[in-house]
């Protein structure tokens, strides 16, 4: 309930070009503005031609809504459709209590007010501006990500047990000498053979972590950026794997590590033989000279290398040889292999210059091909069109773990943060971004959940259901578990719980059937308490109702059941899945 207390001036925010104003299309704008929570009844929009021949500016009137909420503030959006290139625009604020203009970052007072009403400011600058709308300028992704549920895959892990293919730690030694190492077997060939099994899961996408010519069984220290590491295949083996996975109508990502190398990389190599005479002494950071390999763990290197690991040399990516020759990478395997992206290792550690030249080439090989940076932290700022079209999620799988299955579960809490994390990004690249709740990085999240199931599925069904591109890491689907590196890169298994294969197998139904690039997310709010987190996808092909209980306790409902997790009002058919009754 609205209050009678003045307008809360303090709390009121927009920025023009920014995630409070984009354009979703050539003719479509989102505006935002932010207030303090429930301080404001409503909020209108005035928007008009910013270059209009006549004078005073003709505005037309929107009533905006309440899209979101967090702890301390009410959102207000309107999306619209404007005949206008150019436009300019203002705000009124209203309570019970008093109402005010907000107009380029200022306040109007009562004398201003009158005056405003009367004359309309001629001085158009005075308004909050959206100069041009530049359809090169609109962020955006790939239309095909939008649609894609993606399965990660760790190459040197892909193998098991039951497939008879599971090895002992092996190395092959390079025509030069170098040696490449795996831990457990994982090939190329073992993905090939079980491309069904992926395809049959309901996922489109497959994202390799690296598999060129490194030392160790990771491949995080790239030897050879032009070779598949000999441990996984051929060349020509990922070839053909890259042509089975497009007949099966499907997407492939692959690894990009270009902030670091290893120490046996040709340019490094170079460095340590020549020294100072070196041509590539400007392709490494912080060189010591002579630059030579440490010899024990307490040698401190005389280079700078990737978080303190002698054997990964950073590169000086700011330097336009190593921008050249890493776009060139870029480009070949779009050319030559037909890849559909890139995942890129370590992206905020990189010249941004860099990343717009890598972007350039790879775009202009391929404008569909996806990139994907991995920025753990909010992105916005490598995400304005001229660098990456989506970053990995990381911020999804902390809300899932503090507030869907942790000790401190709480479900408005979680709704608060998602929204939030939603509010961060233009919504075009809201749609696009990668959400995940494990990769190789972290600790499997059903260990997290304690190996309960019914958490794991709670968040899976958030991950499938809200916006953005689910990621599924490989074996997620047979509740592989592990709190530690070894462990949550363990091998793959096949048949280890079918009855979550199939769970996971109608979630990624259910999202494929209702979530389309343009459905709307919205928390119902009333329906949203600590216990429960109830929100809509409403789409073209319908209302998809999702209410998730975290908490341990029965709970009614009053949309069906009380252990209902999903409802749409579609259909009517009632389906028991694995302990939850979904309403489809």
């Amino acid at each position: 309930m609205k209050n009678n207390m003045k307008i809360n001036h303090e709390a009121v925010l927009h920025i023009p070009l920014s995630n409070y104003a984009f354009a979703n299309s050539e003719h479509r704008l989102t505006i935002r503005i932010r207030t303090k929570k429930d301080n404001v009844s409503a909020c209108t929009l005035y928007y008009g031609d910013r270059a209009c021949p006549v004078t005073p500016v003709v505005f037309e009137e929107i009533q905006m809504e309440i899209k979101a909420r967090d702890e301390f503030f009410d959102y207000y959006e309107a999306t619209f459709e404007t005949p206008y290139t150019r436009v300019c625009y203002y705000f009124k604020l209203q309570n019970e209590g008093e109402w005010t203009y907000y107009y380029s970052e200022r306040f109007s007072n009562e004398l201003a007010i009158l005056y405003f009403e009367r004359n309309i400011m001629e001085e158009r600058s005075e308004y909050y501006q959206y100069p041009y709308i530049l359809r090169n300028e609109i962020p955006d992704v790939p239309a095909w990500f939008k649609k894609a549920v993606v399965y990660n895959i760790f190459p040197d892990s892909f193998v098991g047990e039951e497939s008879g293919s599971l090895t002992q730690p092996k190395e092959v030694v390079l025509e030069n000498g170098k040696v490449c190492r795996s831990r457990l077997g994982g090939t190329l060939k073992e993905v090939i053979k079980n491309l069904d099994y992926i395809q049959a899961l309901g996922v489109n996408c497959i994202y390799f972590n690296p598999i060129f010519a490194a030392g160790e069984y990771h491949k995080y220290d790239t030897i050879d950026y032009y070779h598949i590491d000999p441990c996984f295949g051929t060349n020509e083996e990922f070839k053909h794997l890259v042509e089975e996975i497009h007949k099966r109508e499907m997407k492939i990502i692959i690894d990009g590590v270009f902030n670091h190398c290893s120490w046996e990389f040709f340019a490094f190599e170079d460095v340590m033989e020549k020294g100072e005479n070196s041509k590539y002494i400007d392709w490494f950071y912080d060189l010591k000279f002579p630059v030579c390999r440490p010899q024990s763990e307490k040698e401190k290197p005389g280079y700078a290398c990737f978080a303190y690991e002698p054997k990964m040399p950073k590169l000086n990516t700011s330097n336009e040889e190593v921008q050249k020759y890493f776009a060139n990478v870029g480009t070949y395997w779009i050319r030559e292999y037909q890849i559909d992206g890139w995942r890129l290792d370590v992206a905020n550690e990189i010249d941004r210059i860099f990343w717009r030249k890598f972007r350039e080439a790879v775009k202009k090989e391929n404008k569909e091909a996806i990139l994907i940076g991995e920025v753990w932290e909010n992105a916005e700022s490598w995400l304005r069109g001229d660098i990456f079209d989506s970053t990995m999620n990381y911020e999804f799988r902390r809300i899932c773990r503090d507030h869907i299955i942790g000790d401190n579960k709480n479900a408005i809490t979680a709704a608060k943060q998602l929204e939030q994390m939603r509010l961060r990004y233009p919504t075009n690249l809201v749609n696009g971004q990668l959400n995940l709740l494990d990769s190789h990085d972290v600790p499997r999240f059903l260990s997290l959940c304690r190996g309960e199931l019914g958490k794991w599925k709670l968040a899976c069904i958030l991950l499938m259901l809200f916006p953005g591109v689910p990621s599924l890491f490989y074996g997620d689907e047979q509740a592989i578990c592990g709190m530690k590196e070894h462990e949550y890169r363990n091998p793959m298994v096949w048949n280890q719980n079918p009855q979550l294969y199939e769970f996971v197998q109608k979630i990624i139904e259910i999202r494929k059937e209702y979530i389309e690039k343009d459905t709307s997310y919205e928390v119902l709010w009333k329906e949203t308490d600590e216990r429960v987190l109830t929100f809509v996808r409403d789409g073209r092909k319908g209302r998809l109702f999702v209410s998730l209980n975290v908490s341990e306790m029965d709970q009614e409902w009053n949309r069906g059941d009380k252990n209902m997790i999903l409802a749409s009002t579609e259909n009517e058919e009632l389906l028991e899945a694995m302990g939850y009754k979904l309403y489809l």
